[in-house]
């Protein structure tokens, strides 16, 4: 008789509606709900959003099913799922956090009716985007909200958002902050919004050009933390020297001030600095219409210079670092003074 009112196996929209519940009771719930009850609840959600898990990512004993995760995604973004989560994450235990965490991360790319309606929700409620920056100021969360923001800003609109708002200056303080994971993690988000979406950072670095660069001059080449610097410069190389920020290249090898600091890291001990340096300083020398301050310095400098790239080689032999070492070498010495 038992097994004739066996309960019917939960679905994908079963299991998104009582995570729902759960979440409005874990909001809602204040210092009147008895311990007791907020502990089974909290046990309760634990292990829905590990079932929410196991269905976008299979299991050892089973693969996704595309439609159950198709389901599970609509019911997600029908209503505040995702608000609820974010809002709640807080209140979560350690194990709880991670499995939400990597269920967001996967919501991101699933396809309904190859549409990714985790885009066309984001996009409406863009300040979920400033909640999630903020978890970088809370040391239990930072870790998890930067992992989630890091897939939010796949979706190029999303990415714009957070570049064209006053979030982007504060990542120069965060990627600064004592707490090397969560700085760590700052420099990782940071990475990703300026270079994922090639055509939204052209337009940004354009149109933001002087604070950006002010800030990133100042703030992070010449921090006084090593890991600072070697990641700045390395990133820096990245942008300047891909295509679509061409306009923004010419502008910044222009600038003498921009030279000066590249010529103080070009003498920094650290051989790895040292070379992503040298990937900067090479456009310096390659611009066919520098200024004439820039030249100046460069002409100043001459000597001191070759003999530093006389010395410069890397650990391996490598053919190309070799010949634009060379170009760079010969650029200088045919510099001529414009007076």
């Amino acid at each position: 008789m038992k097994g004739l009112f066996k309960s019917k196996p939960k679905t994908p929209v079963d299991i998104v509606r009582q995570t729902r519940d759960l979440l409005i009771f874990v909001d809602r719930s204040a210092s009147e709900v008895r311990e007791t009850k907020r502990d089974e609840k909290m046990m309760e959600l634990s292990k829905l959003l590990r079932e929410l898990k196991v269905i976008l990512y299979g299991n050892s004993e089973a693969e996704p099913v595309s439609e159950a995760c198709a389901q599970l995604t609509q019911e997600f973004f029908r209503e505040d799922t995702l608000r609820l989560l974010i809002k709640c994450l807080p209140k979560l235990n350690l194990e709880a956090r991670k499995d939400a965490t990597q269920v967001v991360a996967n919501l991101q790319r699933q396809q309904v009716q190859s549409r990714l309606i985790a885009c066309d929700y984001l996009e409406a409620n863009f300040d979920l985007m400033d909640i999630l920056i903020s978890g970088y100021e809370n040391f239990d969360i930072a870790l998890h909200y930067g992992a989630m923001l890091r897939e939010c800003i796949r979706h190029q609109a999303v990415a714009r958002y957070v570049l064209e708002s006053q979030h982007m200056k504060k990542f120069f303080d965060f990627i600064q902050l004592p707490n090397f994971d969560i700085a760590a993690d700052a420099a990782a988000t940071f990475k990703e919004l300026c270079t994922r979406h090639k055509s939204t950072v052209a337009e940004f670095l354009s149109k933001n050009y002087d604070w950006f660069f002010a800030e990133y001059n100042s703030k992070l080449l010449e921090s006084p933390n090593y890991i600072t610097r070697r990641q700045a410069i390395k990133l820096l190389g990245d942008m300047l020297l891909d295509r679509s920020n061409s306009a923004v290249m010419t502008k910044y090898v222009s600038s003498k001030d921009n030279l000066r600091i590249l010529m103080n890291l070009l003498r920094e001990s650290s051989k790895s600095i040292q070379i992503e340096a040298f990937h900067v300083f090479k456009l310096f020398a390659a611009n066919q219409n520098k200024p004439p301050d820039i030249v100046s310095i460069l002409i100043a400098n001459r000597s001191k210079l070759l003999r530093l790239f006389a010395d410069f080689k890397l650990d391996k032999e490598d053919e190309q670092f070799e010949a634009d070492k060379a170009q760079v070498v010969r650029e200088i010495a045919s510099l001529e003074s414009r007076g």
